[in-house]
């Protein structure tokens, strides 16, 4: 084992950083309480290289390794956990196409969106089918040469402001799994159109909305794979982007840490700051060692894939785990600032916040629970 970075880690992640505390945190608040999607900072983003990080280099995209991608996944998420989810939800859309598609689809689909500041969107959840997506009710019909697209998914980020879509659809309901089908939808295509955008709780910097598909109708050469490779797509895709969502977790638990440890060195109570009492020392130690703990779990869901290595246990290991210690992490830090953790003129409210999010999207923890109690159980 060697868990030292390499020069060219330790790189990414100080320009990672630097960009979290310089670009990202001065806007957060703003852009928390408005809604608005921050532009500006997406833009020196993409000029960083930061959205086109899980496009292939031979594509045009930075190519990082998963291990590359959850050391700058922490960092961002530190900055502001919306603004990262804007950015990691690009790489979960963008990853049917790099796990599914061909050559030519990749060449079609991705590179284009190395060209110029683009998001990307993941559309699998519906109103009626969230942690179950064979639930699923939209559709898809081969007529003549063609696929026409019927159904509403819900929640899904950067659902109206994408350049592409990766569409999870069904041609037969009764065929389950092998009905199911991953198309990539480019943003302009009729019958495509986004709906009412949410109002979070969380978040907030990062669009939110339905997408609809109404006859929409693309070519053929859209489907990812063939008929029946949709759900092995999606599968293999949350493998694959987990880790981020884990490391984002890590990242805002050790902002809230940060925050609640400088806080308990000011804040002065019986003549002495708080943090020389026990009862914060403790919490503060808490945060610490499971800090720790859900970095070197996602670290380890990240490297197996970069091994070539299965990772679905532990990626839901680490998805589960981090986003569990992230509500902890900031829900101490608030009882740590007191009646001022309560207000909005401190950042740890929009901490606690934003990590209740971790624990319901890519698979609730309660899913991810199934899941990994169903790899035990094979073993046993």
């Amino acid at each position: 084992m060697d868990f030292t970075l390499t020069e060219e880690q330790k790189a990414l992640q100080d320009t990672a950083r630097k960009f979290a505390r310089e670009v990202m945190a001065p806007v957060a608040r703003k852009h928390d309480e408005t809604g608005e999607q921050p532009v500006e900072v997406l833009e020196k983003a993409f000029e960083l290289g930061f959205l086109t990080e899980g496009i292939p280099a031979e594509y045009g995209g930075s190519g990082l390794s998963r291990l590359d991608s959850i050391i700058l996944t922490e960092e961002l998420g530190a900055g502001c956990a919306g603004m990262t989810t804007s950015m990691m939800a690009t790489t979960l859309g963008l990853t049917p196409v790099v796990i599914g598609g061909s050559d030519e689809q990749k060449k079609r689909f991705l590179t284009p969106l190395t060209e110029k500041r683009s998001l990307a969107a993941f559309c699998l959840t519906e109103p009626e089918a969230g942690s179950d997506p064979l639930g699923s009710t939209t559709t898809v019909k081969k007529v003549g040469n063609d696929y026409v697209i019927n159904g509403i998914k819900r929640f899904i980020s950067n659902g109206a402001v994408s350049e592409l879509y990766t569409v999870f659809a069904t041609v037969d309901k009764s065929k389950g799994a092998k009905g199911f089908c991953a198309l990539a939808v480019p943003k302009g295509t009729p019958g495509l159109s986004a709906g009412k955008e949410e109002d979070k709780l969380g978040h907030r910097a990062s669009n939110t909305t339905e997408v609809i598909f109404e006859d929409c109708k693309v070519s053929a050469d859209h489907m990812l794979g063939k008929e029946g490779d949709g759900f092995k797509i999606a599968m293999a895709t949350l493998d694959r982007t987990r880790p981020a969502v884990a490391a984002l977790a890590v990242g805002l638990a050790r902002a809230a840490m940060e925050a609640a440890i400088e806080y308990s060195k000011l804040r002065k109570q019986f003549g002495m700051p708080i943090g020389m009492f026990q009862a914060i020392q403790f919490m503060i130690a808490d945060m610490g060692m499971q800090i720790e703990a859900a970095r070197l779990l996602t670290c380890l869901s990240a490297w197996l894939i970069d091994q070539g290595l299965k990772n679905s246990l532990q990626s839901s290991y680490a998805k589960c785990f981090a986003s569990d210690v992230a509500m902890k992490a900031t829900t101490d830090a608030v009882q740590i600032f007191g009646g001022y953790g309560y207000t909005k003129e401190y950042p740890v409210e929009k901490y606690m916040r934003d990590a209740k999010l971790l624990q319901i999207y890519e698979g609730t923890n309660e899913i991810q629970r199934v899941v990994i109690a169903r790899e035990l159980l094979k073993g046993i």
